[in-house]
Parts: C-alpha cells; sequence; structure tokens
C-alpha cells in the first residue's frame, strides 16, 4: 500500500477546504462573545458557522488554485465544483506535471490517466467533504486550537476574513485561513510551523463562484472512454482490532476515523496493507502497515514535502509508514504508540 505523495492531488485541497471551514466555524464559536460596535454584525453561533459553511459546500464554482511550498515546490489545477440537494460533483484537472483528471462524485472518486489510458475508480467514506464533517457537533478543536482574527484581505478579487489557527500544543501545525466574505467558501490557505513559517500555500488565482455549471454535466464526462481500461481498487473497510494491530496510548487530539485493508496483490496466502486514519479535526495522520519487503523497504527515517511529513519504520516483520500534516514528533508518537497484538 502506498501513501498518497506529494501534491497536486484534489483530495488535499478538499480536505484543507473542509477541515479549515470546520475549524474555523467551531473555534470561532468558542471564543467569549463580546458586545458588537455599532454598525458591526455580532459573532456568529455555532449553529449559524455550521449552516455558513454547508451552504458554502452547495454552491456552485469554477477556478484555477496554486498550491506551493516554503520550498519552492509549486502545481496548480483546475476545479470544477457543482452541486444539488442529491449530490455533489467535482472535476479537478492539474495543469502541472503529467496529465491527470479527478472525478469525485459524493463517495465515488475516478481518476483519468490520459498517458496510460486508464481510468481508475475508489470510493472513499467521506471523511473530506464538506457536509459529512460537518455532522460533527461534538469537535474538540477548540481544546487544542485557539482563533486570533486577523482582518480582511483580497484573494482572487473576492474580499475574505481572516482567522489564524494557533495550536495549543507541539503535535500540530496552526494555520491562516481566508474564506470568503459571502459565501464562507475557504480561498485562501497558509499551513504554519512553530515559528510561524508558511510551509504550504494553497489559493484560488482565479474563481468563478455560482457558476451555472450542473452536475449533470460533469457526471456524463465520468464515462470510461472506448479504448481504456477500467480499474477499480479493491478496499475493504475494517477495524485496526481484526487485523491484530492496536494503541497503547493515544496520541493527544488524535481520533480514529476509519480503517481500511487492500488485499495482497496476485494469488497465495500473502497478506495486503492496511490504512489507519486519524483526525483533530484539523490535521490528518494515516498509519499504513504492511508485510516487510527486504528489496522495497530500506530506508528508514522522516521526509518533509510541504506541510506533508512521512515517517518510514521497520516494526518486526510488517513495515510502517506513518502520513500527516503535522510535525515530525506527532509521527514518532503514534510509531511508538503502535503495537501488535496478534
Amino acid at each position: 500500500m502506498t501513501p498518497t505523495p506529494y501534491l497536486p492531488r484534489s483530495a488535499a485541497w478538499r480536505r484543507w477546504l473542509a477541515l479549515l471551514a470546520l475549524g474555523t466555524a467551531g473555534l470561532a464559536a468558542a471564543q467569549p462573545a463580546s458586545p458588537p460596535a455599532s454598525g458591526v454584525p455580532s459573532e456568529r453561533g455555532i449553529n449559524e458557522w455550521l449552516l455558513r459553511m454547508q451552504d458554502a459546500s452547495r454552491r456552485n464554482y469554477v477556478g484555477t488554485f496554486v498550491v506551493s511550498s516554503g520550498a519552492g515546490a509549486m502545481s496548480s489545477a483546475r476545479i470544477w465544483h457543482a452541486a444539488d440537494p442529491s449530490q455533489q460533483v467535482e472535476r479537478v484537472e492539474v495543469l502541472s506535471g503529467a496529465p491527470r483528471s479527478t472525478f469525485r462524485r459524493n463517495d465515488e472518486v475516478l481518476t483519468f490517466l490520459p498517458e496510460q489510458r486508464v481510468v481508475r475508480a475508489e470510493r472513499h467514506e467521506s471523511l473530506d467533504l464538506f457536509p459529512n464533517l460537518l455532522k460533527s457537533s461534538d469537535t474538540s478543536i477548540p481544546e487544542f486550537y485557539q482563533a486570533r482574527r486577523v482582518g480582511t484581505e483580497r484573494v482572487a478579487g473576492f474580499d475574505a476574513d481572516v482567522v489564524q489557527l494557533v495550536p495549543k500544543d507541539q503535535l500540530r501545525f496552526g494555520y491562516r485561513v481566508w474564506s470568503e466574505k459571502r459565501s464562507g467558501l475557504v480561498i485562501k490557505l497558509q499551513t504554519l510551523d512553530a515559528e510561524g513559517n508558511v510551509l504550504e500555500q494553497a489559493a484560488f488565482s482565479e474563481l468563478q463562484l455560482d457558476s451555472p455549471l450542473r452536475p449533470e454535466k460533469l457526471v456524463q464526462m465520468m464515462k470510461t472512454p472506448v479504448g481504456w481500461r477500467f480499474e477499480r481498487a479493491e478496499t475493504v473497510k475494517t477495524s485496526p482490532a481484526a487485523e491484530g494491530w492496536a494503541m497503547k496510548s493515544p496520541v493527544a487530539g488524535f481520533n480514529p476515523m476509519s480503517c481500511y485493508k487492500r488485499p495482497a496483490p496476485g494469488p497465495g496466502p500473502a497478506q495486503g496493507g492496511m490504512q489507519w486514519i486519524f483526525s483533530d479535526g484539523l490535521a490528518s495522520v494515516s498509519l499504513f502497515l504492511e508485510p516487510y519487503d527486504r528489496q522495497r523497504h530500506q530506508q528508514e527515517g522522516i521526509l518533509a514535502a510541504g506541510a506533508t511529513q512521512t515517517l518510514t519504520r521497520r516494526l518486526d516483520d510488517w513495515w510502517l509508514t506513518v502520513v500527516g500534516e503535522v510535525p515530525p514528533p506527532t509521527l514518532k508518537a503514534f510509531a511508538q504508540s503502535l503495537e501488535r497484538r496478534r
């Protein structure tokens, strides 16, 4: 099982939009209220914030966004997002690197690879989409982050509220988020280290809100072209206990969200890989476990690509890869807490 590589990845952008929207909502509601100045709107309550963010996910938009890292890496993509009461459909086409288009319709994900003439299908639980994420009203985000209102700025021609999300411990990165005033859509995001340096930035360079695009048009584009090969990823929902894994102690603030296993390729009794996903409401961490292979698994250590950190380590007969948008000590905490129960 191979962990997600560095951007451009449409999933990463969707996750940022969703997690930062919820974070801003929960944190803003958690701040002490003060009487508003004359002519200044009062602070939104949590229900108003959640409805606002849900409404943002239901709006149609088309735009170009650019993702850059503090080390200088840069990529861009074009996104089309359309929604109606029954579905949300997205198309993301990368504008740099190898050609690739990704479609997402609710939980279904299709990736079109023109150079290989392949369409790959997967099903994902909606961990990183607005409507499902925002159903969680018991978020503990304010326990681990605090919000500081920075002001307002213009991004891609739109006025935006700017909020900085500051972590309360060393296990998390900070964020600065720009939320479009009228719709609530997140239109720019920076991930910050403990010193306030920008590790990664994602921002729309051009955006058309409330475009006339309809979901049906995008759905029609999801058909497999004649002469292309269709592949479906075989993932099965499971539990860590069923696979023989457990955490000796939790990593503060990170709750288990889901767990999947992928069958081993080819015939025979070989074991496949497992992915265990955790989140604190803003950041996510994935633990990938697969049988140790001397030929493939040679380099232990930690690598950084923008805000994404990756730790690799051998655990007896297993190979562990921990990936997350968190500081290296957080990855180490997960690796040290993981244990085999059978």
